[in-house]
């Protein structure tokens, strides 16, 4: 068997290209790029494969038996597609189409959030559990079901879509099409939305220092503004934590895991987001259910999209 894969993280943010050890989960070398989803499916293409070919130049291994590629939205994993991703602007795009014809691989596409559950569940947190939900937070929301060690897909393939919750019936407006999405409320995005529209109405914050015209407030300006004790940037985190932990209180009375895996971006950077997430979704839940519950941080960090999408031909 050949030791060695290429694991892709392609979210609405970055592009993430690993070889990984397929023995160990061991990142050997990465290739990090922005995703710059503005300019459309076919700069999100070259990007990734720009990405593969720095890493095997950088990495000249021969031992390589496929690509994995994990993708921000809904995917047909039997035909390579992704069907719809609105946080990168992407349907009905032929992703193994586009990336096997420059390299003589098998290329295999998973839900990004999927594969980031699959590298926690065989080397990060959810090492050893059995039922475990993984809730990554970014760009968007998004969150995994694993049950009995194996992650449950769904009649259509795309189980899990946490961030499409619909927390208030005429709510803000979601990427998705729909009204009231949990994503609308508890992403990094959403939280940026807020800041930037309390800023345009006169609000004052330290986070307008670190603010760079036309770019994203990012998931450390937010860690800093907290920090200093920024008021506005900390009551805009506050009422995201409400809306996520009423979401992950929802998710624990209805499917009772073990073991939530919180991460991505957000999660990461910002540890005041989550422990007020942790401590506001027990006090939500059931008593029992509460009483039982787990959460852990995601354990691989940046790594768990690469490192599962390198096994997604063992799924």
């Amino acid at each position: 068997m050949k030791k060695y894969s290429i694991g892709i993280d392609l979210g609405g943010t970055k592009i993430l290209t690993a070889l990984v050890d397929k023995q160990t989960g061991e990142v050997i070398h990465s290739v990090k790029k922005k995703t710059k989803k503005d300019k459309g499916p076919k700069n999100i293409i070259k990007k990734m494969i720009d990405s593969i070919d720095e890493l095997l130049n950088e990495t000249p291994i021969d031992d390589i038996s496929s690509i994995g590629i994990g993708a921000a939205g809904q995917v047909d994993r039997k035909n390579g597609i992704l069907i719809a991703a609105v946080n990168l602007d992407c349907y009905d795009l032929n992703i193994r189409e586009k990336i096997k014809k420059h390299y003589n691989l098998p290329v295999y596409l998973g839900n990004d959030v999927e594969i980031a559950a699959m590298g926690e569940l065989k080397f990060g947190a959810a090492k050893g559990y059995k039922d475990v939900v993984c809730i990554f937070v970014g760009t968007g929301v998004g969150s995994a079901i694993i049950k009995d060690g194996k992650i449950i897909k769904g009649a259509t393939g795309t189980a899990g879509e946490i961030g499409h919750i619909i927390v208030d019936l005429n709510g803000r407006p979601c990427a998705c099409g729909a009204h009231g999405c949990l994503e609308a409320y508890a992403s990094r995005s959403a939280i940026e939305k807020r800041i930037e529209g309390a800023l345009k109405k006169g609000r004052s914050s330290v986070i307008i220092d670190y603010m760079e015209s036309g770019k994203s407030i990012t998931s450390h300006m937010i860690h800093d503004a907290i920090e200093q004790g920024d008021e506005l940037v900390t009551q805009c985190v506050n009422e995201a934590a409400e809306y996520l932990s009423g979401g992950i209180a929802s998710v624990i009375n209805l499917i009772n895991p073990e073991l939530i895996v919180l991460g991505g971006g957000l999660i990461e950077a910002v540890d005041y987001f989550y422990q007020q997430v942790i401590k506001k979704a027990k006090a939500k839940s059931l008593p029992v259910p509460a009483s039982k519950i787990e959460f852990k941080k995601a354990g691989l960090g940046d790594y768990s999209g690469v490192i599962g999408a390198a096994f997604l031909e063992n799924e």
